[in-house]
């Protein structure tokens, strides 16, 4: 497909950011929904202080794990919601060790974590005070600052892509497709 077909498909000429052509507004707005993206997922969920602790002592109340293995299963539990990093995980974990609840074993040149008699009973009292920070995490969020956004980045991309590749009944088809979605979503919050 050439250049002048889709310049002229457009109503404008061919070429990515060029003045007058449609597709520089739809790459604008991608650019700015990765953006928004990027921004929202950085910083979200903010946890409260103590989730971490808490979060480590229940997942060693329920078998030893290594660092890395405590910050996948946060994650997963979490629904993708939250997390935490390495800089937050391993600190805990050596001030609990400090604090007598931890005890690491080091094997294969990484540490497993698990909890003294000590720390069972702290863990113990901490699960029963309150619910699991993970499920907390999944409950802020609701998919509206991690998975709806990356759908949105995703369709924009492919509609994106179907603009630069696509010949002209590809281009409508994709058009009805949009259109169609858009009314759906909208009927969503109407029925709300």
């Amino acid at each position: 497909m050439s250049g002048s077909f889709l310049g002229d498909a457009f109503g404008g000429r061919a070429g990515n950011n060029t003045p007058g052509w449609p597709m520089s507004n739809i790459l604008e707005g991608l650019e700015q929904l990765r953006s928004q993206f990027e921004q929202k997922t950085a910083s979200t969920p903010r946890m409260n202080k103590g989730d971490v602790r808490s979060a480590v002592l229940s997942l060693l109340l329920e078998q030893p794990m290594h660092g890395y293995q405590i910050i996948r299963e946060i994650e997963e539990r979490s629904g993708g919601s939250w997390k935490p990093s390495p800089g937050s995980v391993y600190p805990t974990l050596q001030l609990l060790t400090d604090e007598g609840l931890v005890q690491a074993e080091e094997s294969n040149g990484r540490k497993t974590y698990s909890l003294t008699a000590e720390g069972r009973a702290a863990a113990g009292d901490e699960t029963t005070e309150r619910t699991a920070p993970w499920e907390s995490a999944g409950s802020r969020d609701s998919g509206r600052m991690t998975a709806l956004p990356k759908a949105g980045v995703e369709l924009a991309q492919a509609a994106a892509q179907v603009a630069r590749t696509g010949d002209k009944e590809q281009v409508q088809q994709a058009v009805e497709i949009l259109d169609e979605a858009r009314r759906k979503l909208y009927s969503i919050l109407a029925q709300g």
